[in-house]
């Protein structure tokens, strides 16, 4: 495994490139989340020798811990609301509980399938896996377990950690993050999120769904407030409905545990108690005491610094995913290891717009959106420099029937291109596919209106998004 080449035979990359004669790999990766074997599976498939370093199972956050597991919590819920409300649909049926380890039996086996898959992939393909934690030791070489590997061209992709605040210690019972959440054993009966982004909210909408109390506290003034605006409130006006707490614009400021739980003070003084505290406060890139400073490596508040092609300032070290400055989305980290592939093998692939990566919440609703959310647009091209309209999900048949609200929001560039495109809604985010195509595409208006949208789908309101905008209104928008 990772043995020296022969000198007299150099590994052949595309385009009659060829590597560096004495280097035990092509392309050596430190990290097999998404970024990490995305781009050891490209590598491979391009003929290039790969080494893939992962100390954990393959597959990383994304797959184990994050968001394979979490989104079948949420399929869970969906199914635990649909029992509840079945008969608003003409349907007797009862809702009698959650019964956690069977859900946590299902969650586990969508992640075991998922995870023995990927490992035949990987193993099909020929790339060499080494178990171990790795750690940057030249500019070409890491080091596991005390035995050194090289690659011509290495690829840092180390993932990210759940963050906490300052002072605030993670315990693991009372005080969880959201890798312990994803094993209780039993619903808690009430539960403080700390965190009113895309986990925070995503892991609220789930406890909701299993009977449990909850409240979330947010330091900015909305929720997901990545989001454009008008996404956050509709989001806000659901969890209402929901009875979903939430206190935005309130800093937290202590956590105390108690015999039953624990009490969190907020800005103000205010103590709110609960049996469980998550803390849901973002993701931190893995890179402390992975060697990648003392090889040189540009970094900044714990992340790595690389180009548009994913470049550090060290000659043939490349950096993907959550380390890198930017979205912490698995497809970003996949695109991005694809791409780092292609570079490496002489490809010349084009760079990724970070503007034009979907983002999903999978909460209930679900909000989704893909390129410059109206704050944005405005600041690029003026307030007068964009239109925008609003459809609403009461226009659709299929939303009609699901009983979902919600809208299709699209901006665009005064007589220019569809430049941004939020939805909100269950299930919106299968809607993501055409919206991002239309925002990386640079469509006008024009150009999908014509296009047929099947009836009834989710994905007419698109359509009709897009009639409204170039001036075709059939339904009611604003």
């Amino acid at each position: 495994m990772g043995r020296p080449r022969s000198r007299s035979t150099p590994r052949l990359h595309l385009l009659g490139r060829t590597s560096v004669a004495d280097a035990d790999f092509d392309v050596l990766i430190l990290g097999a989340g998404s970024g990490g074997y995305a781009c050891a599976l490209r590598a491979a498939q391009l003929g290039l020798k790969v080494g893939l370093v992962e100390k954990g199972n393959l597959g990383g956050t994304c797959l184990h811990v994050g968001c394979i597991p979490t989104k079948a919590l949420l399929h869970a819920a969906e199914v635990a609301d649909s029992a509840r409300e079945s008969g608003q649909f003409g349907v007797n049926a009862t809702f009698d509980g959650i019964d956690m380890p069977g859900v946590n039996a299902y969650k586990d086996g969508v992640v075991s399938r998922l995870f023995k898959g990927l490992t035949g992939l990987i193993k099909g393909r020929g790339i060499t896996v080494i178990e171990g934690e790795g750690r940057l030791t030249g500019p070409k070489q890491v080091t596991v377990d005390g035995r050194a590997y090289t690659g011509t061209s290495v690829v840092l992709a180390s993932g990210s950690y759940s963050k906490s605040l300052p002072g605030l210690d993670i315990d693991g019972t009372r005080v969880i993050t959201s890798e312990h959440a994803l094993r209780l054993e039993t619903v808690p009966s009430s539960v403080i999120v700390l965190g009113g982004g895309v986990i925070g909210c995503e892991f609220a909408s789930v406890w909701k769904s299993f009977g449990a109390d909850v409240t979330i506290v947010e330091a900015l003034p909305r929720l997901v407030a990545v989001e454009d605006e008008a996404s956050s409130k509709a989001l806000e006006r659901a969890f209402r409905k929901r009875k979903i707490d939430f206190r935005v614009g309130t800093p937290f400021q202590s956590v105390k545990v108690t015999d039953d739980g624990v009490a969190v003070t907020v800005e103000g003084g205010d103590v709110i108690e609960a049996e469980l505290l998550l803390v849901a406060v973002g993701r931190g890139p893995s890179t402390s005491g992975l060697g990648y400073e003392d090889q040189g490596v540009a970094m900044e508040r714990g992340f790595v610094l690389a180009d548009e092609r994913c470049r550090t300032n060290v000659e043939g070290v490349f950096a993907v995913g959550d380390i890198v400055p930017g979205l912490q989305l698995a497809h970003r980290g996949f695109q991005q290891g694809i791409f780092v592939a292609e570079e490496i093998a002489g490809l010349d692939p084009r760079p990724i717009d970070e503007a034009g990566i979907p983002r999903v919440t999978y909460s209930h609703p679900e909000i989704a959106s893909v390129g410059l959310d109206t704050a944005k647009a405005e600041e690029k091209y003026g307030a007068d420099g964009i239109e925008t309209v609003t459809y609403d999900l009461g226009g659709n048949g299929k939303s009609q029937i699901l009983k979902t609200q919600g809208f299709v929001k699209l901006i665009r560039q005064k007589d220019g291109p569809v430049v941004g495109v939020h939805l909100v809604g269950d299930r919106v985010g299968e809607l993501i596919g055409e919206a991002q195509l239309i925002y990386n595409w640079d469509a006008h208006a024009e150009d999908v209106a014509p296009l047929v949208h099947a009836h009834p789908t989710q994905n007419e309101a698109l359509g009709e998004a897009h009639l409204a905008l170039a001036g075709k209104a059939l339904h009611a928008h604003s």
